[in-house]
């Protein structure tokens, strides 16, 4: 009976301790789960805090340089402004005399650049009445061929190229009917300019001339120009002192006279328009 009794007690020993044994494990197998889950978490952790490592290191590397190089500006800007210091206090002994001349020569480059000024106010004025005179001449004549009538600028001063085959019989210098219908349209817009000046020019081409009246082809030019200046004053109504002839004959071609092309395209009469010199001679006198 006794015995039966320590078989029973050592039984339910083991039994309770392998009860006891399961329970353990298992617990001890949750906690194991949860420091690995920690341990991962931890790991993670200490990646991103190298990585924030890392970065401030390299905002650090950058803002080192950045103020290295703003120290080189402050030294260089600071010997700049010591240099200048320097210029002002050589400057401040300079004599009454010394002063008085650094004015004058002051004042006389504001007065130059005032002059510059205007003149290129003046040229401006120039090129805009040349471009209006341009386009009036060219809607007074209508459409006549560019071959027969040419309307330019040329370096400020506006050209008027009038075919010699419009104006003039060959070898003759009195204009024909029709050459007064062109200068008429042209005179019209003359008028309206008093304060222009006008130089009609005759040119020819190389072949030789002479008849019982003229003697070569510069004879011939300038009673070609005299005859266009006379048809200006007395038909149209121009003021004589603003009109100048001249006979330029073959010795401004503006076109080889080997060819017949040529020939033609020299034998021409230009009315040159030009503002009158005198307004620029005034305001060189002025300055």
């Amino acid at each position: 009976m006794k015995t039966n009794i320590v078989l029973l007690a050592s039984a339910l020993v083991i039994s309770f301790s392998s009860c006891v044994s399961k329970k353990l494990l298992k617990t001890e197998q949750t906690r194991y789960i949860d420091l690995q889950t920690q341990y991962a978490e931890v790991q993670s952790q200490l990646k991103n805090c190298n990585d924030l490592t890392m970065e401030n290191a390299r905002k650090k590397a950058e803002l080192e340089a950045e103020i290295n190089s703003l120290k080189k500006q402050v030294d260089y800007l600071a010997a700049n402004n010591n240099q200048a210091l320097k210029q002002l206090e050589s400057l401040s002994v300079i004599s009454s005399s010394q002063a008085e001349s650094i004015k004058k020569s002051l004042d006389n480059i504001g007065s130059k650049d005032a002059y510059i000024q205007g003149l290129q106010s003046a040229l401006n004025s120039k090129d805009s009445l040349n471009l209006v005179l341009v386009t009036n001449l060219k809607g007074a004549i209508g459409n006549m061929d560019d071959k027969d009538i040419n309307i330019k600028v040329d370096k400020g001063v506006v050209f008027i190229d009038i075919s010699d085959k419009v104006l003039f019989k060959s070898g003759k210098y009195e204009v024909t009917e029709q050459a007064k219908t062109v200068l008429g349209k042209v005179a019209l817009v003359l008028k309206n300019q008093p304060g222009m000046e006008y130089m009609v020019e005759g040119h020819t081409d190389n072949v030789p001339f002479k008849n019982a009246v003229l003697i070569d082809n510069l004879d011939l030019s300038v009673k070609r120009a005299t005859s266009i200046v006379r048809i200006l004053k007395d038909q149209y109504g121009i003021n004589p002192a603003q009109l100048t002839a001249a006979g330029r004959g073959e010795y401004l071609p503006v076109a080889d006279n080997s060819s017949a092309e040529g020939k033609m395209a020299n034998r021409r009469t230009r009315i040159i328009i030009m503002p009158q010199l005198d307004q620029f001679f005034k305001l060189l006198e002025r300055n």
